[in-house]
C-alpha cells in the first residue's frame, strides 16, 4: 500500500450505519403509540404534549400545541376582564381546555339570572373562542350544583337549576358571536362535584359546596 493510500484510508468518514437502526427504532415507537391510540381513549392534551416533545427531541423542531394556545389566550382574556380571575379558573383535562365559572359570581342565589358583573368575562371568552383559528373546536357548556336540594316552582330539582344556568351561559356566549352549532349543553346537577360536599360524618363543607356550584365550559377538538 502506498503512502497516499494509507493517508486516504485514515481520513475516511466514519460509517453511520447506526442511523438506520435508530430510524427503525423511532418508526417502531411511533407505530406503537399509534396502536395504543387506536385501542384506547385518546387524551388529546397528553397526545399534544407527547407529539410536541417528540418533535423537539427527535426532529429538533417546535410543534404547534393548539390546546395550550387556547388555554393561554382564554386565561389572558379572563384576566383582562374586571374580576375575571376571581370568577373563573382555567385548566385542562383529557379532552382539552376547561373553564369553571363560579355560579356565585355568575348568578343570583337560587336562580339563573345572570349578574351584570360577569358580562365582560363571558364576552371575552366568546370572542376568544370565536377566533377563526379555533373554529374546529367544540364548546360544551355544563351546569353543576352542590347537593343542597333545590325545590321551587321554577326549579323543581338541582337538575333543573343546573340546566337553566347552563342554558343562560350558552345563550350569553351566542349573543357575543359564538355560533350555536359549535355548542352543546348538559346538566349534571349535584352528581359531578369537584370536591366532596360533606365530611365522612355528614358535616357540610361550605367551601367545597361553593366550588361545586359552577358552569363548566369544555373546549375540545371536534
Amino acid at each position: 500500500m502506498s503512502r497516499q493510500d494509507r493517508f486516504h484510508t485514515k481520513n475516511e468518514e466514519p460509517l453511520e450505519d447506526w442511523l438506520l437502526s435508530y430510524a427503525d427504532m423511532i418508526t417502531l415507537l411511533m407505530a406503537f403509540f399509534v396502536m395504543l391510540a387506536a385501542i384506547s381513549k385518546v387524551d388529546a392534551n397528553l397526545y399534544e404534549r407527547v407529539q410536541s416533545g417528540m418533535a423537539k427531541d427527535v426532529g429538533n423542531r417546535n410543534s404547534a400545541r393548539p390546546i395550550e394556545t387556547i388555554r393561554k389566550e382564554l386565561a389572558q382574556a379572563i384576566s383582562a376582564a374586571k374580576g375575571g380571575d376571581d370568577a373563573v379558573d382555567v385548566g385542562t383535562d383529557e379532552r382539552g381546555v376547561v373553564l369553571n365559572l363560579d355560579a356565585n359570581a355568575m348568578f343570583k342565589p337560587g336562580s339563573a339570572e345572570v349578574r351584570p358583573e360577569i358580562v365582560a368575562v363571558v364576552k371575552g371568552i366568546s370572542e376568544t373562542l370565536n377566533n377563526e383559528r379555533f373554529s374546529t373546536y367544540r364548546i360544551e357548556v355544563q351546569g353543576h350544583t352542590d347537593d343542597i336540594p333545590v325545590k321551587t316552582a321554577q326549579y323543581p330539582s338541582n337538575f333543573d337549576l343546573a340546566a337553566a344556568r347552563a342554558l343562560a351561559a350558552m345563550r350569553m356566549l351566542g349573543s357575543y358571536g359564538l355560533p350555536e352549532q359549535r355548542m352543546l349543553m348538559s346538566s349534571f346537577g349535584q352528581y359531578a362535584p369537584r370536591a366532596p360536599n360533606h365530611r365522612d360524618d355528614g358535616t357540610p363543607l361550605p367551601l367545597n359546596q361553593s366550588l361545586n356550584r359552577r358552569v363548566s365550559i369544555h373546549v375540545y377538538p371536534h
